[in-house]
């Protein structure tokens, strides 16, 4: 017999299934709640309520531990492409070596965006942020793809997810090329997925473009440790907007918009301009203080996690992967010796230690981002490229999830009570 858990309220006691994962805390399905005690439960921001199925990724906060379909982070950072992660996402499992080729090839074969999105980018005024930009775009996209939009046709939800994931390098660099004033440069499909990104941003026309391997892997590694991040706020908006029926790319721009929020995926970039301010490690003390006086604004940026309370097991991966490009670009960033002499501080401190303020993936991923060459408004552009392929997968295991239904979170109403309207001329 399943367990259960029994609820009481004034006179009446209710029990209530509890359900099981296959790892993870225990689920109690509140679902018939209202029906049977006519109260709802307040859980705002959701922190403490399971809001669907899912088989993709799987966090334990305490631990440190995150799984895409139970493969460790860690060894698919190391050992893995970003191609053959986005595979085992969307598909399951890992590829075999023939459904790798395979897949990369059909990805492939969809980078190129219509061409009457070339005049679309040239509507927008030269400065405008490019995330501003890619959530224009994407959202567009319904309207040159015509044949990828019913959500019901599953031929068709396969067509759209392969588009989403193969058209947004291209989406994102030419909102980088566009940002600079420089020409667009098509896709390259004689190059890997992330190649083929960094010859679209930093390639020109008038001379040829080669791939730096170092830099590749660099990218392709901060590609991996975001392509998903289980029911975070982005991921919950697309599949709140996909529960209502809409498109499949009206809900990757709704993502999009979710993302920009600094308090999402902004946080690279805030993370970095502090350390920009605090610039030199002597300065390291003195920041730390404020960061513990309670009156002053100043917050350590990168540190603490709303699910880990441990080590981001993704920052690990990003302190090595960061030695290695400064190391191959022959960069001396002082930015990084802040950085590792902050963090060293930061896990020794009673301060941090007690409230579990351990460093996260946001905390070096600016660096390597800045050192390759790329604008902090570009961050999380990035950040929303890869995460694309985690919300194409976590969209199409709500569509086929038969108990899942339009969202519509319920509220604990505090207004005025029920009262009658006065004539403007008593008022």
């Amino acid at each position: 017999m399943s367990a259960e858990a029994t609820l009481t309220l004034g006179d009446k006691s209710v029990t209530m299934p509890v359900k099981d994962g296959t790892i993870g805390p225990q689920v109690i399905d509140i679902r018939k709640l209202y029906g049977q005690t006519g109260a709802f439960t307040f859980d705002p921001g959701f922190t403490s309520t399971a809001s669907c199925e899912s088989a993709i990724t799987y966090i334990d906060g305490d631990k440190g531990v995150l799984l895409h379909r139970g493969y460790p982070i860690e060894q698919l950072a190391e050992k893995s492409s970003f191609m053959e992660v986005a595979y085992l996402l969307t598909e399951g499992e890992l590829p075999s070596a023939e459904e790798l080729k395979r897949f990369e090839y059909t990805i492939s074969r969809h980078t190129m965006v219509h061409e009457q999105l070339l005049q679309f980018f040239r509507g927008f005024r030269r400065d405008a942020h490019p995330m501003a930009i890619m959530c224009g775009v994407v959202g567009a996209l319904s309207a040159f793809y015509h044949d990828s939009t019913d959500v019901d046709d599953p031929k068709q939800r396969m067509i759209a997810s392969n588009r989403l994931i193969a058209k947004m390098p291209t989406i994102a660099a030419m909102a980088y090329k566009y940002s600079v004033g420089q020409p667009f440069v098509y896709p390259d499909n004689s190059l890997s997925y992330t190649g083929n990104f960094l010859k679209m941003t930093f390639g020109v026309p008038a001379e040829p473009y080669v791939v730096d391997p170092v830099i590749e892997r660099a990218m392709d590694r901060i590609f991996i440790l975001h392509a998903d991040h289980e029911q975070n706020a982005s991921t919950s908006t697309v599949r709140l907007a996909g529960s209502s029926g809409a498109n499949p790319f009206a809900c990757m721009a709704a993502g999009i918009a979710c993302l920009w929020g600094p308090a999402h995926g902004g946080a690279n970039e805030a993370a970095l301009n502090m350390l920009r301010e605090i610039g030199r490690p002597e300065r390291i003390p003195e920041y730390i203080a404020r960061a513990k006086d309670k009156d002053d604004p100043f917050r350590l940026m990168g540190f603490g996690h709303r699910v880990y309370k441990n080590y981001d097991p993704r920052a690990t991966v990003m302190q090595q992967t960061a030695k290695e490009v400064l190391e191959k670009l022959g960069v001396s960033d002082p930015v990084f010796d802040v950085a590792r002499e902050l963090e060293q501080i930061a896990l020794k401190d009673e301060y941090f230690v007690s409230k579990k303020l351990y460093p996260n993936v946001d905390f070096y991923s600016g660096i390597i981002l800045s050192a390759i060459g790329f604008p902090t408004s570009m961050f999380t552009v990035l950040f929303a490229l890869a995460r694309t392929v985690g919300w194409v997968a976590q969209w199409n295991e709500m569509i086929g999830d038969p108990e899942q239904k339009i969202g519509r979170p319920r509220q604990l109403y505090t207004g005025a009570a029920q009262r009658d309207y006065v004539d403007i001329a008593k008022r």
